[in-house]
């Protein structure tokens, strides 16, 4: 008989990371499954310097080792394995069931899913060995570490000439890389960002390889008309071109919107009474960490609620 959970964690992310701690520290019976290194998307990040209690900043993967084991100090269960599919309640006093890739399912009252979002990539080479060295999805995350220096933006929405305009705040350079002659950003977002002395423009261009040894060097452009090749210097580059919820898992259990992002109200609730999102994969504005951890915690806390209000009923 396998033993049941007040409360299952799928993904651990910061979110994920500060629901479990939350959870754990309110004596829930928690379980934390990820199928990567916990940290999530933090273990790619170089330096991180927006998270409050680090003045010199701090590196990624050890801002993920110390959530971890902070975590682990309050007796967090810790599953290695991708959760695959979820088997909801009928009634309220029903469990959950989670199974697992490696053929094993386990049960709870309550369920959190913090499962992220994966920034969508170019897929050129050179980006994946680069990525934390000058490549980057987040201009509010890394904009300040390039202070001075070329930047190129690959994009042609809304967050790519929004974000453009962020980081003329700190580059010497901004270039937009776009593969259409338009952009399909809001038009007074391109007033701004033609009007801005510090942004230039490849229109009708596509990046075909991002150049480096240890650090982003260049960027490798094709005009589309021409096929003509060219560089262009790059102490960094930020792919802005959208974001994907990892949220398949729970398609047709709980409410998303258009884009797949989890439906939520303040306090973390889904529309199926007993799971609760936080983090990356639910609808917000800002897409942080520090946002992630209040996200973790509101639903923990919500969680604790629920469950003990099943365990009092």
């Amino acid at each position: 008989m396998h033993a049941l959970y007040d409360i299952i964690i799928i993904g651990g992310g910061p979110a994920g990371l500060t629901a479990a701690l939350y959870a754990c520290r309110a004596r829930m019976k928690t379980v934390l499954i990820e199928k990567m290194l916990p940290g999530g998307q933090i273990l790619i990040a170089d330096t991180i310097e927006n998270y409050p209690g680090f003045p010199e900043g701090i590196k990624g993967p050890d801002l993920a080792e110390w959530m971890f084991k902070q975590t682990s100090r309050f007796g967090l269960e810790l599953k290695s394995a991708a959760a695959i599919s979820i088997d909801k309640k009928v009634n309220k006093k029903d469990n959950f069931k989670v199974h697992l890739e490696n053929s094993e399912a386990i049960e709870a009252r309550s369920l959190i899913v913090s499962t992220g979002a994966s920034w969508n990539a170019l897929n050129v080479p050179g980006e994946k060995k680069l990525t934390g060295r000058g490549v980057s999805y987040c201009a509010t995350c890394d904009g300040p570490l390039f202070k001075g220096k070329e930047v190129v933006v690959i994009g042609g929405g809304d967050t790519a000439l929004g974000d453009a305009l962020f980081l003329t705040k700190f580059a010497h350079r901004v270039t937009v890389i776009h593969r259409r002659g338009q952009f399909r950003a809001t038009k007074i977002l391109q007033e701004r960002a033609f009007d801005n002395k510090k942004i230039e423009f490849r229109l009708n261009a596509v990046a075909v390889e991002i150049k480096g040894s240890d650090r982003v060097e260049a960027v490798e452009i094709k005009d589309v008309g021409t096929g003509k090749i060219s560089d262009i210097k790059a102490d960094a580059v930020f792919v802005l071109v959208g974001m994907t919820p990892n949220s398949d898992i729970i398609k047709g259990i709980v409410k998303l919107d258009e884009k797949g992002y989890i439906l939520t109200d303040d306090d973390m609730r889904t529309s199926a009474e007993g799971i609760f999102a936080c983090g990356d994969v639910r609808k917000k504005l800002l897409r942080q960490i520090i946002t992630a951890t209040g996200d973790g915690a509101t639903a923990a806390f919500s969680a604790e609620h629920y469950v003990e209000e099943i365990k009092d009923s």
